[in-house]
């Protein structure tokens, strides 16, 4: 009878709990599920700043690269890093091989959105990557981080690391693309096939509440940083006389209070603009609840935000592009603007608002979709993937 499969993880690095770090949780839940037999993963990354993250995470064994040592390596700095991220990735493998020569592995899963699927498996063991995007620093938002050392620093080190990042892919057995914009994004990188499964969305704790009314205003949620484009839906507002409701924290903070300040001062239609700081789950349940569309400016490569807000029926004015074209339903659960100006968003919002008020069964529609995107359509869909490259394995 075959032994229980031995699973090892990769991940970029543990520095707070976002998109990654939870589809990386589901993924060690699902292995301790369905194989019960077998044991805990060791779980392969750069850095991270060793704080608790969630029970599953938290008990996996370890294996930290050279970069846990660096000063600053364990923060926000680590990005300051890049260079060096080949030579910690490698340092990796070759820990990897030691442990394999001891207790041999049947098969390698990294989750990565930096350097991490560059990891190099024994021979003969399957490495299933989970991409949430090549790093996008390097491949498609550089301009954004054009300025100050950091983007003289970005330029230096691009073409080097795009070569490694580039060569390191044949080190990967099976893609596994977050969104049909990664997937293309990986062909375009890697010159490589995805398949694409989304991310594991709690639609079981995001659900409607129809005792909980519908209110007048309109909602940003995430990151308080420049990507996200919520000067977008800041203008928007303005030029709409919108109430808008924004949660979340991070650097641009300063800068966007700033410009809301300006905004709800010149705006001929008084507009509203508030900014309600970090949210917890619940909180942020209440939020979807309670407003008439969520505002999604930004690009992201999948963008879970969106679909949060549908579980909780409530409809999306996004951005047509990323994730967004696979997680919003133009016309039925939102709108997708391929006018991406503050006018464009004002109008959609606008529409979706009023829509949404005459037609309770646009509250419905967003449920549904969003049930495309459960928990449960993740798991059946990894497990599909790891039992691919585990023939004859028993659980």
């Amino acid at each position: 009878m075959p032994h229980p499969p031995r699973i090892a993880l990769a991940h970029d690095w543990l520095c707070g709990f976002r998109g990654g770090e939870a589809v990386l949780d589901r993924i060690a839940q699902l292995i301790a599920r369905e194989f019960p037999h077998s044991p805990p993963p060791r779980l392969y990354i750069m850095t991270d700043d060793r704080r608790p993250l969630s029970p599953a995470i938290d008990a996996l064994p370890k294996a930290r690269s050279f970069l846990s040592r660096i000063p600053g390596g364990n923060t926000r700095l680590r990005r300051w890093l890049l260079p060096l991220y080949p030579r910690a990735v490698d340092g990796l493998s070759r820990q990897l091989a030691a442990d394999h020569a001891r207790e041999p592995i049947d098969l390698l899963i990294s989750t990565s959105s930096a350097a991490i699927k560059g990891l190099c498996p024994p021979t003969g063991v399957p490495h299933l990557c989970y991409c949430h995007s090549p790093a996008r620093y390097i491949w498609s938002q550089s301009a954004q981080y054009s300025g100050g050392l950091r983007g003289i620093g970005l330029r230096l080190a691009r073409n080097g690391f795009q070569s490694w990042d580039r060569a390191t892919a044949a080190n990967v057995t099976q893609f596994v693309a977050n969104s049909t914009h990664t997937a293309r994004e990986i062909a375009r990188c890697y010159q490589r096939e995805a398949v694409v499964i989304h991310p594991p969305v709690r639609t079981d704790f995001f659900t409607p509440d129809p005792s909980v009314p519908r209110e007048d205003f309109w909602l940003c949620i995430g990151a308080l940083e420049p990507y996200k484009r919520f000067d977008l839906a800041i203008d928007a507002a303005a030029i709409a006389g919108a109430r808008l409701v924004i949660a979340g924290g991070g650097s641009h903070e300063g800068t966007l209070r700033a410009r809301a300040a300006h905004a709800a001062s010149t705006s001929s239609r008084r507009a509203r603009i508030e900014f309600a700081g970090r949210v917890n789950n619940e909180q942020l349940r209440d939020l979807y609840r309670r407003a008439s569309v969520l505002l999604f400016p930004q690009i992201e490569d999948f963008g879970i935000v969106a679909v949060e807000a549908q579980a909780c029926g409530l409809p999306v004015a996004a951005t047509a592009g990323g994730g967004a074209l696979d997680s919003v339903v133009d016309g039925q659960t939102g709108a997708l603007v391929r006018d991406a100006t503050p006018q464009g968003l004002a109008d959609a919002a606008s529409d979706v608002a009023r829509h949404a008020r005459a037609d309770a069964s646009w509250h419905d529609r967003c449920r549904a979709n969003a049930e495309r995107f459960a928990e449960r359509v993740f798991d059946g869909a990894m497990l599909a993937q790891i039992r691919r490259l585990l023939p004859g394995s028993a659980g």
